[in-house]
């Protein structure tokens, strides 16, 4: 049964001596708490998060920029390894929280399956099995055969959103709705990613849209400075936002 299990996460890292102690230090852009002096500075950008989801869940991340709500993608992706805490995947995953991942500006869209597929853990029969159905999905045509970095941001977005959404992942974690193209691919991508919830799978969906969110989510998990409030559902969430506008 696909699952996400989080108990207590925590995510700290100390910050580099030179930007520790840098006057006009820039902000970091993963947010969270600084804490410690000079040297010792470091930055929670996870604390104390837990939460449970099952088979056709669809969580909404939401908070301000700097809540963590990339960070925790990013944890439960396997970028990042928790400090402490317990993080437990049943499920195979793929995640849209950075078109670029796995591909290489000199290759070509083609070869950037082949690459993108195993980086995904997918042997070459299954790439190559896939390969015709992403690429017409992607509607990139003769320019799949052109290198990567020729590629404008939405033709990138659409040749990403195609090869992880093709063996149709139990869990898909995605940072905003992805800019995939024009308006009719997105209507596209929109029904792939509400089949692949149909199926019993899991989306965990970081979004700034509250209507994107009402209309795509069944849970809501609220992030403020790395913490996280109590699961809430998208009714309950709607209601409290009403309640504090008013």
């Amino acid at each position: 049964m696909v699952s996400i299990r989080v108990e207590n996460l925590r995510l700290t890292y100390r910050l580099h001596d030179k930007l520790s102690l840098a006057p006009n230090r820039p902000r970091m852009p993963t947010g969270g708490r600084l804490e410690g002096e000079g040297r010792k500075r470091s930055v929670t950008a996870l604390d104390g998060v837990s939460f449970k989801l099952q088979a056709g869940d669809r969580l909404g991340l939401v908070g301000p920029n700097g809540a963590g709500k990339t960070t925790l993608l990013k944890v439960l992706y396997g970028i990042y390894a928790p400090t402490s805490g317990t993080v437990e995947i049943d499920g195979r995953v793929d995640a849209l929280f950075n078109i670029n991942l796995g591909f290489r500006r000199e290759a070509t869209g083609r070869r950037n399956i082949v690459l993108r597929g195993l980086i995904n853990g997918w042997s070459m029969e299954q790439i190559e099995a896939r390969m015709e159905e992403i690429i017409a999905f992607s509607e990139l045509g003769d320019f799949i055969d052109m290198p990567f970095k020729t590629y404008s941001q939405g033709m990138a977005a659409r040749l990403a959103f195609s090869i992880a959404t093709a063996m149709e992942p139990e869990i898909l974690l995605m940072d905003e709705w992805i800019g995939a193209g024009d308006a009719r691919f997105q209507e596209k991508a929109k029904a792939r990613t509400a089949q692949l919830a149909r199926q019993a799978g899991i989306i965990v969906l970081a979004s700034h849209s509250r209507a994107l969110l009402a209309k795509t989510c069944n849970k809501i998990l609220t992030l403020e400075g790395g913490t996280a409030r109590p699961l809430q559902s998208v009714e309950e969430w709607q209601a409290a936002m009403d309640e504090a506008a008013e």
